[in-house]
């Protein structure tokens, strides 16, 4: 029998080590390189695979009205390492499933080092791997070294491969009240807010609790993403002639009266269901975002699939660089798996770790690998990663950044009940609530079929 070549998994967090599990539970040598405790990090403690480095939550673990809780009941279908580890060393939470840090590293660590077709080297890959390593995930997330970092960008031609994210807060287009806000151009929506209302507006952002730098971030503030409460405190009428400039629109419900100010807010994926804030970058703390964004006359009842901030970050611009598996277009020899991927979250990180794992695997054992359905929460993650983006002829592609999943990326859905139990129209939440109900069977039936299928074609 010819022997299998290893496949080689760079990182040891929690998007290597489930590529790692995923590879070899389907039968195919693996060699993790982990550089800890070698070469440290900024955030790292300890030595230990797949360590928590900030919360101890992988957030909720409700699988019918939650986008991440469906992604944790995928996860377990396709035997997840982290999420058995998870599940195994949970502590209370809630509806949420956080865990003991330190048992649950430990125990990732012990399940890989035991398993016998995994390897663990633990030295840093300074620089792109070696040309004989012929089959490679890399999965070194935002802190990767600054040489495999540089070789990397200098491989895909992007100008910077690490720097800081300026990220605007993304909405639910259905929890957006367009009997306040209107559609100018095809992709733009427009709230308006008075003179009252502005002046509240800029009180709550003066007002408000914001997050600081880490040290070792440093502060990179320049005039193209300044966060919106840096530009409020340069002046009260600053954001009226800068993101929230009310020039050249007309409100379509009140044509007669021109708004003192008005937030944008632009498609930003092509299935519609997201907007984002246009220039609203912020440091802002989440909770305090959530009540202050709700100011705005459209967005009393606004649902976010993610909110704003400017923190460090090293990720891909992946929807150019990346093909549908994640392999990188100028090396195929190369796939990428977890946040330097443009996922944010440990559960997404772990996610997209586990899918990259086995489509490596897949392609070492000679077969085609087979994506998972977009109306999946992996399908969704990696449709978002490799070109859910919005295009357009004129800019070409938008800015990529970052996502968390959220049930703004799975393509809509019909048959989502309009009336409750009680034969009452459903508004509001319950709508809300009812459609997620049906997004997130879809996904799971359509899952389950889609590892059927692999499974057979695995056998084959």
């Amino acid at each position: 029998m010819t022997q299998i070549a290893p496949i080689h998994v760079v990182g040891g967090g929690l998007a290597g080590s489930e590529a790692t599990w995923q590879i070899a539970e389907a039968g195919v040598p693996v060699v993790l390189h982990e550089m800890r405790p070698v070469r440290g990090t900024e955030a790292h403690k300890t030595e230990g695979l797949a360590e928590l480095v900030c919360s101890n939550s992988f957030r909720s673990d409700d699988a019918e009205t939650n986008a991440v809780g469906l992604l944790h009941a995928e996860m377990r279908r396709t035997g997840s390492i982290i999420m058995r580890m998870g599940d195994a060393h949970q502590v209370p939470a809630g509806g949420a499933l956080a865990v003991d840090r330190d048992g649950f590293s430990q125990a990732v660590t012990a399940a890989l080092e035991a398993h016998p077709l995994v390897t663990i080297v633990r030295e840093e890959v300074a620089g792109l791997p070696p040309p004989d390593w012929d089959s490679v995930v890399i999965a070194t997330g935002p802190l990767t070294s600054p040489a495999l970092a540089a070789a990397v960008g200098g491989l895909t031609g992007e100008k910077e491969l690490a720097f800081f994210d300026a990220i605007a807060p993304i909405v639910h287009f259905d929890s957006i009240d367009m009997d306040k806000a209107w559609f100018q151009g095809a992709d733009y929506i427009n709230c308006p807010l008075d003179k009252d209302q502005y002046e509240a507006f800029i009180d709550a952002l003066l007002a408000a609790e914001k997050t600081e730098f880490k040290e070792w971030e440093g502060t990179p503030y320049f005039d193209g993403c300044l966060p919106i409460e840096v530009m409020a405190e340069r002046g009260r009428e600053t954001l009226r002639w800068g993101p929230m400039k009310p020039v050249g629109l007309t409100n379509r419900h009140n044509p007669m009266v021109k708004a003192y100010a008005v937030v944008q807010l632009r498609q930003d994926n092509k299935l519609g269901t997201l907007f984002n804030m246009t220039g609203f970058q912020t440091k802002l703390k989440y909770g305090e975002q959530a009540a202050i964004f709700r100011m705005i006359p459209g967005l009393e009842n606004a649902e976010f699939a993610r909110l704003g901030g400017i923190h460090r970050n090293t990720y891909l611009n992946s929807p150019k660089v990346l093909d549908e598996t994640l392999r990188l277009k100028a090396d195929p020899r190369l796939r990428f798996a977890g946040q330097i991927t443009g996922c944010e979250g440990y559960v997404e990180s772990a996610a997209i770790g586990g899918m990259v794992g086995r489509f490596a695997a897949a392609e070492r054992l000679g077969r085609v690998p087979t994506l998972p359905p977009a109306t999946t929460a992996h399908g969704a993650l990696i449709n978002h990663i490799t070109g859910g983006h919005v295009v357009t002829i004129d800019e070409g592609p938008r800015s990529f950044q970052p996502m968390n999943v959220n049930f703004g990326l799975f393509p809509p859905v019909s048959g989502v009940p309009t009336k409750g139990p009680d034969g009452q129209r459903l508004k509001g939440s319950a709508k809300s609530q009812a459609r997620k109900r049906v997004l997130s069977a879809r996904a799971l039936a359509d899952f389950d079929a889609w590892l059927g299928g692999d499974a057979r074609i695995a056998a084959e």
